[in-house]
């Protein structure tokens, strides 16, 4: 199972030089995917959460590409209805063909209203308007002689029934975002059951999940995957590989704002985990 993290792309304290610091920690650990998240109008509903500065992806993932050379690079996720399909393909391909392939292009329907309002597209219609975008960047990637690119993976997020329909029937992998853990096990079995409604296979399963240790256990019935002990957090990802899952993607922003102008503690608890990855891979 591959290991990617979502580095933050914003709030007070993120800059060039902490971007840079991320993507080299991430990669020198031997982490398999680096992605940002996606923000255009940072609106009052999406600064209580998200605050400004929030770097733009394919800006920031193109200017990372320059600073790394293994790594992929990808979003978690980009909100589809936000830009002109046509553009997003361009700009997409560009950057894929421009890292060496490496791009990896996680997309869901978005939920900031606010934001939608501010750039004028309508709310109500974010999930017909995802399909009808997810369709036509396709078509234009099929036209290999324009946009001159290898095929970009397409992870379709959310976690609701609506989002596994999408991604079976659009995507190349499903990408459920911050759970619990017996969350997911049931979710595998509601994705099958909706690929064989719909007559397809189900595609691979890419959860994101958070990243928060914590000195003591949690007990807690509502504990997302990712939060504990670092012996919680192992289990965790254990148990998300014994699920099938290829990818698996670790979020240490949890809503506190000072670790994001100080992120050594989530620097460790990273080289934690790319420690037991690499004593897993030995035996």
């Amino acid at each position: 199972m591959l290991i990617g993290v979502n580095v933050p792309n914003f709030a007070p304290g993120t800059d060039p030089e902490m971007l840079r610091q991320w993507a080299q920690t991430v990669e020198g650990l031997g982490f398999d995917l680096l992605m940002v998240s996606d923000h255009i109008a940072v609106t009052p509903d999406v600064a209580e959460q998200y605050p400004a500065p929030f770097y733009e992806p394919f800006t920031t993932l193109s200017w990372l590409a320059g600073l790394t050379r293994r790594i992929r690079l990808g979003t978690t996720v980009l909100i589809v209805p936000y830009r002109h399909p046509l553009l997003t393909a361009r700009m997409a391909a560009n950057l894929n063909r421009l890292s060496g392939g490496r791009l990896v292009l996680g997309v869901g329907v978005g939920w900031a209203r606010q934001e939608f309002e501010a750039l004028g597209v309508p709310f109500r219609r974010r999930g017909a308007l995802t399909d009808d975008y997810l369709h036509a960047m396709r078509d234009a990637w099929s036209d290999t002689d324009d946009y001159d690119t290898e095929p970009i993976p397409i992870w379709v997020g959310g976690n609701s029934d609506a989002g596994m329909r999408r991604a079976v029937r659009l995507g190349d992998a499903w990408h459920p975002l911050r759970f619990t853990p017996g969350w997911l096990t049931e979710a595998t079995g509601r994705l099958q059951a909706i690929a064989d409604e719909l007559g397809r296979q189900a595609p691979p399963m890419t959860p994101r999940i958070a990243l928060q240790e914590t000195r003591e256990p949690v007990t807690a019935p509502d504990r997302l995957a990712g939060v504990g002990t670092i012996e919680q957090i192992l289990a965790d990802l254990d148990r998300i590989r014994l699920l099938g899952a290829e990818t698996v993607v670790l979020d240490p922003f949890n809503g506190d704002l000072t670790e994001i102008r100080q992120p050594g503690r989530a620097w460790q608890t990273l080289a934690a985990v790319a420690a037991y990855r690499r004593s897993q891979e030995d035996r």
